[in-house]
């Protein structure tokens, strides 16, 4: 069987969320590690949808999406985001914000380049990297506020590295960028030339008060940015595959090549259900949904304080890394098998955030649960204080 499969995917394991998904399937129990939002659906987007599907909206949209939902992003990006984006020239409507980093990566970037990666990250974003041949440069993120070192990132940087990958509201660790850190990976990126990739799909879930700041907005590097997100988190449809990327004119042409080639479009009376539901939904929609998960938060934070899973308090998505050095176990894939024999909840090992031997002290619980599923998790946390 050697040399029968690709070589480029000879790096990459499966998927630590993935994984424990299926060890908490096979024992019953609750999933609070796979980032699967259960909350319902906005009316709207229903209607919508189902509208659209009556009406035999079953073909090929154009390759960057309907017309209907670049207008859509446009007005949203200018009223939430302060960023100016033109439907016709910057915005490619894509299979997921996952496809969009996919495709900016394969559009921007050659075999070879270097990214710069902060740790503990979101691991699709590593695995695009790599399946594509770019080199990660790994630049961590220090706990408790995960807080990174200037001068760590500037000496990650070589003649090969070509771009700066954030994620704000930050998967796994909750971290929300500055405004002052922005203006610090700006000034890098115009001195080095380098782009900065920015993944904003929990953009709407702040807490205590902070502000989504898109670095697209800063600008003295607005046309080096790719701004990216979608609404698998915003709207709760994390099967849909909806997302897009915003950028100057000539990389959005590219971008939108790259997603014709490996996806065509997505998926049309789902564009459809998502452009009205983008047009309809007041502000206060926006709001009450992070309230709600912010009261989340704090259910799930103190259940774990209480189980002596000391919690990192995150500052927005819907994630929490917690401390399981008191767990037996010799890594954190061991620890999350053994929280999960000892109470039927299931979490992510820290490991898969991390390169290296980070991590193994950690596990990443979601509380993106409906409150009586959130609630039961959180009692059968308190199991596992009989076992350390």
């Amino acid at each position: 069987m050697a040399g029968k499969y690709s070589n480029r995917l000879g790096s990459l394991a499966g998927s630590e969320i993935r994984n424990m998904s299926i060890e908490c399937e096979k024992v019953g129990g609750i999933n609070l590690s796979q980032g699967i939002c259960d909350l319902p659906l906005p009316p709207v987007l229903n209607t919508a949808t189902k509208d659209a599907l009556d009406s035999g909206m079953n073909h090929y949209t154009r390759h960057d999406g309907l017309d209907e939902l670049r207008a859509a992003i446009s007005q949203k990006l200018l009223r939430y985001n302060n960023i100016q984006a033109d439907p016709l020239k910057n915005i490619i409507v894509t299979s997921g914000s996952t496809g969009a980093f996919y495709c900016a990566c394969l559009a921007l970037l050659n075999p070879g380049d270097e990214v710069v990666l902060f740790e503990p990250f979101y691991g699709y974003h590593q695995y695009t990297l790599l399946a594509l041949g770019i080199t990660p440069l790994y630049a961590t993120l220090n706990p408790p506020c995960w807080e990174f070192d200037a001068n760590e990132v500037e000496k990650l940087i070589t003649k090969k590295t070509k771009g700066i990958l954030i994620n704000t509201p930050a998967n796994p660790s909750g971290k929300v960028f500055s405004r002052r850190e922005l203006e610090i990976l700006a000034d890098i990126c115009l001195r080095h030339h380098l782009f900065l990739f920015t993944d904003e799909i929990y953009e709407y879930i702040v807490y205590d008060g902070l502000s989504h700041i898109s670095p697209g907005t800063l600008t003295t590097i607005g046309d080096r940015v790719i701004t990216i997100s979608g609404y698998s988190k915003t709207f709760s449809i994390t099967g849909w595959r909806i997302g897009y990327c915003a950028c100057q004119e000539e990389l959005a042409q590219q971008i939108g090549y790259a997603h014709d080639l490996v996806y065509i479009c997505a998926p049309s009376p789902l564009q459809a259900g998502v452009a009205k539901a983008i047009q309809s939904l007041p502000d206060s929609f926006y709001l009450s949904l992070s309230a709600a998960y912010e009261k989340k938060r704090q259910v799930l934070c103190e259940a774990l304080q209480e189980a002596s899973l000391q919690p990192y308090i995150p500052q927005g998505a819907y994630y929490v890394l917690a401390d399981a050095s008191r767990i037996p176990g010799v890594n954190s894939k061991e620890k999350a098998l053994y929280l999960l024999n000892k109470t039927g909840v299931a979490a992510v090992p820290g490991s898969a955030f991390y390169h290296q031997e980070g991590g193994e002290n950690l596990l990443r619980f979601c509380f993106a649960k409906e409150d009586q599923v959130l609630n039961e998790a959180c009692a059968r946390l308190q199991r596992i204080k009989g076992f350390i």
